[in-house]
């Protein structure tokens, strides 16, 4: 079962981060845009829960995502099942259309560029996210996919790692459940 264990935290630019990333051998990809439109489940409250579902736009290339409630109070862990799509604007268009039909409804659009990069730490292999997020500012976003038994070892190294970078307090809340809060929506 792939858990994501993951990080994210709000700061005032990406470059500071960038040249300390520079010196542990890591390159950033340039800026892509990713467009996140996420549903509410017929009969369950996702927000009440602390599931996600979504399908992600990268170009013509689309994915599907449930993400189960978090599991732990360190790191933003949970249970992450993400599967790739047929491409294209009419797919996209079909599987929001075919999920509208079985009692989803959008919730809200989330649109971010994100520059990708990866770092070993330690025993582990780090996907590090820069993100600018329309009408959320920048953010960075630590991420290490573990199994079960890799689970407590990818919680401490992502802990650990983030120390190292001296960032601040993590923001547990997704994007979507900030964009929320601020009353902005699809």
């Amino acid at each position: 079962m792939p858990f994501e264990v993951e990080n994210k935290f709000r700061v005032r630019d990406h470059k500071r981060l960038i040249r300390q990333f520079q010196t542990m051998g890591v390159d950033f990809g340039a800026p892509i845009e990713q467009v996140d439109t996420y549903f509410a489940h017929p009969v369950r409250d996702f927000a009440k829960t602390d599931e996600a579902f979504r399908l992600r736009r990268i170009g013509p290339i689309n994915r599907v995502t449930y993400k189960g409630p978090k599991i732990d109070q360190l790191t933003k862990t949970r249970l992450e099942l993400e599967l790739p799509l047929a491409e294209g604007d009419e797919m996209a268009a079909g599987y929001i259309e075919l999920w509208i039909a079985l009692g989803f409804q959008p919730v809200a659009t989330v649109t971010k560029l994100r520059r990708v990069g990866t770092c070993q730490w330690k025993t582990c292999s780090v996907e590090i996210a820069l993100d600018d997020v329309t009408r959320l500012g920048l953010f960075i976003e630590l991420e290490i996919c573990a199994s079960r038994e890799t689970l407590a070892e990818a919680q401490n190294q992502l802990v650990q790692l983030a120390a190292h970078l001296h960032l601040p307090q993590p923001e547990r809340r997704s994007y979507l459940e900030m964009l929320l809060e601020g009353g902005d929506s699809a």
